[in-house]
Parts: C-alpha cells; structure tokens; sequence
C-alpha cells in the first residue's frame, strides 16, 4: 500500500522522472567513452575531459535538489544533498582544469587570461569563476543578507550555467553532439525552472 499522502499514480511519475535525469547524464558519458578520439589522447588529459562531463551532468542535478523540483526527495534533504553536490562539482572543476594544464600549460594560461584563439576557452574561464563565486557565497548567506545572497547566488549560477552550455556545444571533442545538445538544454531549462520556483529575485513579503 501507498503512503497516504502519494496517489497509485506518483511513485511511478517520480521513477520515470529520476530515470529521465539518469539517462540524460549517463547516456552523453557512456557514448563519450566509445569516441574513437580517446584513442590518441592522454591519461590525463582523458580524466581531465571527463572531469568536464561529469561536472556539465552535475549541473543538472544542482538546480533541481536547490529548489526541491525531484520527485521523492524532500525539499530539505535535496537542500542538504545540494551543499555535498556542490562541493564535488567544485572538485571536478579544479580536475578539469588542473589536468588541462598538466598536459598543456601554455593553452590554460592562454584561457585564463582570456587571449586564447577558441572562443570556447573563454566561456570555460567565465563558467569556471562563476562556479567558484557561487560556492563561495555558500559560505556568506548570514553576513550578506538573505536577500542580497539570494541575488548573488542565483546570477553567479545563471552565468556558471550559460558559460558551461556554450563552452561544452562549441568543442569538437569525444562527446556525440547531439546527447551533448539535449544536456545542456536540460541543464539550462532545470536552471531557469528551479530560478522560477525559488522566484530568487522576488523579494520576501513581510509577515
């Protein structure tokens, strides 16, 4: 027997939701693996791509734990799991980026000082400071104010979003483009859905 909270009808919903998000990050990761141009690349500079893979399915999950939008997670706890989450797209980041410069120094330093010839370069630079802005205002919500903290974080995760889908569809690597496609425009549209039901920039009516 069902909760009496649940419907027949909700558990599956909620199953078929969840197996939606796996799928939409597991599916661009297995294919990446079969790419005939890991071949001819580096160790590291495998785990480093990788790393970048990992890091764009995370970003699907972000928004959706934050704004309680999974089915069958309380709001509360995805708002716990959101903080762990968070903390590993950080980490895989820094391994993105760290195993870029071990096998090609001159190219990341290029990218960080916003010089390099591919355009992509720059919209990971962006994406990687936005991420970083955004983790790091985890840390300030008392001393900044709800409200200004809410701002803050939502416009630093917007713009970690928009770099990251522009940087990821505009690289000719091991990812198949058209899975590649329809995860980043999930992870936009999970953004701009969790950034509508927080309704982040409205302000806090007054009890």
């Amino acid at each position: 027997m069902w909760p009496s909270c649940w419907s027949r009808s909700e558990p599956m919903r909620g199953l078929a939701a969840w197996a939606a998000v796996g799928l939409g990050i597991a599916v661009p990761v297995v294919l990446a693996a079969g790419s005939p141009l890991l071949a001819w690349r580096e160790p590291v500079y495998i785990a480093a791509g990788f790393a970048g893979i990992f890091a764009l399915g995370r970003m699907l999950l972000q928004p959706l734990l934050a704004a309680g939008l999974l089915p069958l997670v309380p709001r509360a706890l995805g708002r716990r799991v959101h903080v762990w989450t968070g903390s590993a797209l950080v980490a895989l980041v820094l391994l993105h980026v760290g195993g870029l410069w071990i096998t090609s120094p001159p190219d990341v330093v290029d990218a960080l000082l916003l010089v390099s010839p591919t355009p992509f370069s720059a919209w990971g630079v962006v994406a990687m400071w936005a991420v970083f802005g955004a983790a790091g205002l985890a840390v300030l919500p008392r001393r900044m104010g709800p409200r200004v903290w809410r701002r803050a974080h939502t416009a630093a995760v917007v713009l970690a979003v928009i770099g990251t889908a522009v940087h990821a569809v505009q690289i000719e690597g091991v990812m198949e483009p058209v899975t590649r496609a329809l995860l980043c425009a999930g992870v936009l549209g999970a953004t701009g859905w969790a950034v509508w039901t927080l309704r982040a920039w409205a302000p806090r009516r007054r009890a």
